[in-house]
């Protein structure tokens, strides 16, 4: 059973505990209600605790559908709840209050447990954002907060800026993070922390990294091929498409082989199996199949050695 797999962390100023896999709510919709409710439901059977969902997505679809679902079952706090807001490099603080009470009507919640700026306004001063997300803080609106495509240099100066004030500082970040490096970002102004200096910055910091995209947008799932660049979907070969994903493809399905599991599964185990990073990774099920699916990735533990082989940090397994 991998329920009893999932294995579980903490967040600042939160009593619940965070599954290490995050659902992702991209799938959820107010006009499909049974896909939404069977994936949540499915979700918290296995394990699961943490949904990760956002202003922006669906149109604001995907948060009535949660919403939907938190009235139905009563189950608000049987969830860790994550919330994210500003979706734009020209994000306010005052766009922050409005979205923030309108995802929460939406959700039918009078709080988030965690909340990501889904963008940073590097033209602000990172103290006009701190200030604000205080403010919602003291007043209930939020557990903890932090951001989402922020570089570590402005989480430090953020956290930097909170100490000397007195104020709280960020609990967690939430960058893309996978065993594929990508090309450029799949949506603009977009951070990953897949290169060196950025996985450093978190092992040494410890700060909470919530991984999106972490299965690559299906890249290892094999029905991507190099030869197929004419015919693929843009998107794909334009953000993860190069010779050396490829290469951490064929090496994740070796070790698929090994672990009688697909490669996929071996991807999303390359992230939850990070020793030296506070890591979740978030799925993004567009059907209910795929859960069961990606959840399967529990059953592998990677050695230190085949995470290393897995990112073509070696080229030989003993």
């Amino acid at each position: 059973m991998v329920k009893e797999l999932m294995g579980y962390g903490k967040i600042a100023n939160n009593e619940k505990p965070v599954s290490r896999v995050v659902l992702g709510s991209l799938a959820f919709d107010a006009g499909n209600l049974p896909l939404t409710f069977s994936l949540i439901d499915n979700f918290l059977e296995n394990g699961g605790t943490a949904i990760d969902t956002a202003y922006v997505y669906g149109a604001g679809n995907c948060e009535k559908g949660l919403g939907a679902w938190i009235a139905e079952r009563n189950s608000r706090e049987q969830i860790f709840l994550i919330g994210k807001g500003g979706c734009t490099i020209d994000v306010t603080p005052e766009q922050i209050d409005r979205e923030l009470e309108i995802s929460l009507d939406r959700m039918q919640t009078g709080y988030v447990d965690l909340y990501f700026m889904h963008r940073d306004n590097v033209n602000l001063p990172v103290g006009d954002f701190v200030e604000c997300l205080n403010a919602h803080l003291r007043a209930g609106r939020m557990r903890a907060f932090g951001g989402s495509n922020w570089t570590p240099a402005r989480l430090a100066e953020a956290n930097a800026y909170a100490a000397e004030h007195g104020l709280v500082g960020f609990a967690a970040s939430s960058p893309n993070f996978s065993l594929a490096v990508w090309n450029e970002p799949m949506w603009s102004d977009c951070l990953s922390a897949s290169d060196l200096p950025s996985r450093r910055w978190y092992e040494e910091t410890k700060m909470p990294l919530f991984a999106w995209s972490s299965q690559a947008s299906g890249l290892f799932t094999g029905r991507f091929k190099a030869e197929d660049r004419a015919t693929a979907d843009p998107e794909v070969v334009r953000t993860w498409y190069n010779d050396d994903n490829f290469r951490r493809l064929a090496r994740a399905q070796e070790l698929a082989a090994k672990y009688g599991v697909e490669a996929t599964q071996i991807a999303l185990a390359y992230v939850l199996c990070q020793p030296a990073l506070d890591i979740y990774a978030l799925i993004g099920p567009r059907r209910l199949e795929e859960l069961p699916s990606s959840l399967e990735a529990l059953k592998v533990r990677l050695s230190p050695e085949e995470l290393r082989y897995l990112n073509l940090e070696t080229d030989t397994l003993a």
